[in-house]
């Protein structure tokens, strides 16, 4: 049985990882990749020491710190259930393994939010996509829409005004996004705003090649010829595996005290897949660091 097991590799992950090795906890670290969401993070320009960092590559250093430490890891690997037990929790894996531990620190993150309308899923894969850093470059020489009006979309609109001939940016609101990005949209020349508007369809035939919208206003419909959309409208928490263990708020997310600790002995959660208010970089990797040093001084309390 390990002494803690750590669900997710983001920020939040890979720090409490790196505490519990340097704490000489016998850990445990699972995720279905290294980095999360900061692997479709363009430019990080508010993490301390670096004015300027790609996000892979910032999590290429956090990887080659990890790597330094004797933790062993299971990546690649996707967890399909977490039960309590007696001593801890038991966690099942989609390679139908079951691993042991006194505590578990559950930093997932979370998910991209769909649009939930018709043709988005038929044409996931083929037009439409959730990440501009990963699939811009496919799209170069092509019109393309951006959905959503916060950081994320305004992000994905000034990395892709370096591939696509056109863009439409429709937004369900007023832009929500900080005052940076959007005084940065003017230097955008092949760029139209299409606000409260709402996404009605997404139409194609082997691929998207057109976009229905509504504005909420005028009651109009109209049609945008593109031949690739990216949704960028937040994300959701990947806290599903607890819904059975910790009381969800209304978010979907674990609630938690300042130490990371749910309520569940044993158990704590770190990241943005928590209620913590600020989802960022910096904040994550505190609150990993947090919560595996509360779960190493809850070991130590056991052993006493």
């Amino acid at each position: 049985m390990y002494d803690t097991i750590i669900i997710g590799a983001g920020p939040a992950g890979i720090a409490a990882s790196i505490y519990a090795a340097r704490k000489k906890m016998n850990v445990l670290l699972i995720s279905s990749d290294i980095g999360g969401q900061i692997n479709t993070t363009w430019s990080i320009e508010n993490y301390i020491g670096y004015h300027f960092i790609e996000g892979p590559e910032l999590i290429e250093k956090f990887n080659t710190q990890l790597a330094v430490y004797p933790i062993e890891q299971k990546i690649g690997v996707k967890v399909n259930g977490i039960k309590k037990i007696k001593r801890g929790f038991s966690i099942n894996t989609d390679e139908e393994q079951t691993y042991q531990a006194k505590t578990l620190v559950y930093a997932t993150g979370k998910k991209p939010r769909k649009l939930n309308v018709s043709g988005e899923s038929e044409y996931t894969g083929k037009g439409v996509t959730y990440c501009a850093t990963c699939d811009g470059p496919l799209f170069s020489g092509k019109k393309v829409a951006v959905i959503g009006g916060g950081n994320s979309a305004l992000e994905a609109v000034l990395d892709l005004s370096k591939y696509a001939t056109h863009i439409d940016l429709v937004s369900l609101t007023q832009l929500t996004a900080d005052r940076v990005l959007i005084d940065k949209l003017s230097d955008i020349k092949d760029l139209t705003i299409h606000l409260e508007h709402n996404v009605k369809s997404i139409e194609g035939e082997q691929f998207v090649n057109g976009l229905v919208i509504e504005g909420l206003k005028t009651q109009k419909t109209q049609k945008l010829d593109v031949d690739g959309i990216f949704i960028e409208i937040g994300l959701v928490p990947n806290s599903e595996l607890l819904k059975d263990i910790v009381e969800l708020n209304e978010y979907g997310e674990i609630p938690i005290n300042c130490t990371g600790e749910t309520g569940i002995k044993g158990l704590y959660a770190a990241g943005d897949v928590t209620d913590i208010p600020e989802k960022q970089i910096a904040v994550a990797v505190g609150e990993g660091v947090k919560a595996v040093l509360r779960a190493h001084r809850y070991l130590q309390r056991l052993k006493g």
